[in-house]
């Protein structure tokens, strides 16, 4: 920069609302916000998350109706979580072609076609009797391959049921490799893999647990997710998923790792994901309620903050909001 004070003023490109918008560096669209969505099995009405203000536990019905709002204000996808009415040690509704998220599936590939992009979160907490990621061995540790070959027939299931992208969110060591292999052979080759690549064990999912009811019954998560303390691991998980034939990949969380989205971004040439987590939203609201800030300025910027990080696209617990408001 050559030109100073008083030549140099940058107050000139601030001075109105219209002049700040046509020259933003960053921006919003509907299009690049996903709606996490959850699907409980046996109610008959929705369920208000205590704390998640704003969010339920769907029923099929609602869960329609929600998809179908979302879809009309632009969203560009919407990902679901199923709660089953029964769970075991091995999470067998979670590829129950009757279970609750192939049933839902099939409502809302029926009824939104190619009006917005259908996912699913493939893991197995929400389904297990003890709140785990994976298989248990006798000593109470997670089962890496032989939790494979249950996400294997899960992403079977799901993709067979109408999902259109499968997300992987175990941290399981290879679980991108063997999911691509089992949809290839099923033929489901057109079925995108986003891969939750870097997903940090942290406490911001505590409201997540809440709605998904998937709380560990015992211990925590921290032998398969992320140390908060790591950065550099995180591209390795990436380059692994990538390797493995990851379409997609996500930092999780988002606003506590925007260092982290960033780099993310810069390594890769593929679609970044960052999942803005039940914590965040739940803290926003949270301090919103008390009148402690202000509630639409704070949502729009700390999803500006993640966009400007480098993420294409921003799950969201506000899409549908946020995407009425940008259209």
């Amino acid at each position: 920069m050559s030109a100073q004070f008083p030549v140099a003023r940058p107050r000139r490109l601030r001075r109105t609302p219209a002049m700040r918008r046509m020259v933003a560096e960053t921006r919003l669209s509907p299009a690049g916000l996903v709606l996490p969505m959850f699907v409980k099995e046996g109610i008959s009405e929705p369920q208000p998350v205590a704390s998640m203000p704003g969010v339920v536990q769907h029923t099929r019905d609602s869960l329609r109706k929600a998809a179908h709002e979302a879809a009309e204000a632009g969203v560009g996808g919407i990902i679901l979580f199923g709660i089953p009415a029964v769970k075991d040690g091995t999470g067998s509704a979670a590829d129950d072609p009757a279970g609750i998220v192939q049933l839902a599936l099939r409502d809302l590939a029926s009824d939104l076609g190619d009006a917005t992009v259908v996912m699913t979160d493939l893991c197995l907490d929400e389904y297990t009797d003890h709140g785990h990621c994976g298989i248990l061995t006798a000593g109470g540790e997670i089962d890496n391959d032989a939790t494979l070959e249950r996400y294997a027939s899960i992403a079977v299931a799901q993709a067979a049921a109408g999902a259109q992208v499968v997300g992987p969110s175990g941290m399981m060591d290879g679980q991108v490799g063997v999911i691509r292999e089992a949809l290839d052979k099923a033929g489901y080759t057109d079925i995108a893999i986003l891969g939750y690549s870097v997903k940090y064990a942290s406490a911001y999912y505590g409201p997540f647990r809440d709605a998904a009811e998937c709380a560990p019954q015992f211990g925590d998560r921290s032998t398969h997710q992320q140390d908060p303390a790591n950065a550099d691991e995180s591209l390795r998980e990436v380059f692994l998923d990538l390797d493995e034939g990851a379409d997609m990949v996500m930092v999780k969380p988002a606003g506590a790792y925007l260092d982290i989205v960033r780099r993310v971004r810069d390594a890769v040439d593929v679609p970044v994901v960052a999942y803005q987590v039940s914590g965040e939203y739940a803290m926003i609201e949270a301090a919103a309620e008390k009148g402690w800030i202000d509630r639409d300025r704070t949502i729009m910027e700390s999803l500006l903050s993640i966009r400007r990080a480098g993420a294409d696209l921003t799950l969201t617990y506000w899409a549908t909001e946020v995407a009425k408001k940008l259209r």
